[in-house]
């Protein structure tokens, strides 16, 4: 088994990866409690099955499958039936899915009884290699997404890549976008293997490689004062894409690809577009531009008529630049 421990003080937790983990969770999570076991009808029924038997009282809510599922409606839905099923603070949540579900349901065990215990298990490529690890909570609001939230860390990560292999093609390389997106920042190596070889043929270094840039990022700036800031390349452009087509359309691996392209000038953007085209990624969409200069201004980097923007010029490092909101919408094409 490998384990990262993510230094955060008082919030600090353990990241553990090991196939066929999910069948033993019990024995890395208090489960001997109320625990709800938030999941959607995109995963299998037998992975709730297999956890929720490890649980001495689980309660299984699957939800939609989708970004439709970070709404208030679905989010009030889960507190109702905690609140019905007298949870109390000692109780727990578990998220059992992809980045969706890590982002709902932590934002729920964030907001019930001011916070209880909260363990995340994902079950996708882009939960597994990003969202799972780092806090960051939330639900979306007015299309806006991820626009109302919380830092929230978990008490304990499980990943279990068996569990990627009931993923279909889309969903697999879905999130590879966002492992590319850590070879362009802070990993060369990892950038250049997915150019030069078949990542997908070695997923378990693609996993814990990403894994490794993000403990460094989170630890050094949990809660996004600078550094953190570089995890969010291609995605200032890449969600006002999302949301310009409609949230749920694209996936959002495939719109942080379409953020990164925009971002980025010659020559490193043929190179950027050559990678996401041999993983099946898409490098152009169709989209209303008003519609997603619009979520640009809503965006979380901005500052009023500034925005706090990525720059990658070669693969391993970065710059953060604050640039005039305006200049952006030159950029959506």
């Amino acid at each position: 088994m490998k384990t990262l421990h993510m230094e955060l003080g008082r919030d600090s937790y353990d990241i553990l990866m090991e196939h066929g983990l999910l069948g033993s969770a019990a024995k890395y999570l208090n489960l001997d409690r109320k625990v709800l076991i938030v999941t959607d009808d995109g995963v299998p029924e037998q992975y709730a099955k297999l956890l929720s038997a490890q649980c001495k009282t689980p309660f299984v809510m699957r939800v939609m499958q989708g970004e439709g599922a970070k709404s208030f409606a679905v989010f009030q839905q889960l507190l109702a039936e905690m609140l019905h099923q007298n949870f109390g603070r000692k109780d727990c949540v578990v998220a059992l899915g992809g980045g969706v579900m890590g982002d709902l349901a932590g934002f729920v065990a964030a907001s019930y009884m001011r916070g209880v215990d909260f363990y995340n298990i994902p079950t996708t490529t882009l939960s597994q290699v990003d969202s799972s690890i780092g806090g960051k909570v939330a639900i979306n609001f007015e299309d806006v997404k991820n626009s109302i939230g919380a830092f929230y860390q978990p008490k304990r990560v499980l990943i279990d890549p068996e569990t990627l292999k009931t993923q279909n093609r889309r969903q697999l390389v879905n999130g590879l976008a966002e492992a590319i997106k850590t070879g362009l920042i802070h990993d060369a190596g990892l950038f250049e293997m997915f150019e030069q070889e078949d990542a997908l043929a070695k997923l378990d270094e693609v996993i814990w490689r990403s894994l490794l840039v993000k403990q460094y990022v989170v630890e050094n700036d949990e809660k996004e004062a600078d550094l953190r800031k570089t995890l969010n390349f291609g995605h200032t452009l890449g969600h006002g894409i999302e949301s310009a087509v409609g949230l749920g359309t694209l996936l959002h691996g495939e719109c942080v690809g379409l953020g990164m392209l925009a971002i980025t000038e010659e020559p490193l953007r043929s190179r950027i577009a050559n990678v996401l085209q041999k993983y099946g990624l898409p490098t152009a969409v169709e989209y209303d531009k008003e519609h997603a200069y619009a979520a640009v201004c809503h965006d979380k980097k901005g500052n009023g008529e500034t925005t706090t923007i990525v720059k990658v010029t070669q693969p391993g490092s970065c710059t953060l630049e604050v640039v005039p909101t305006a200049s952006l919408k030159a950029l959506l094409v």
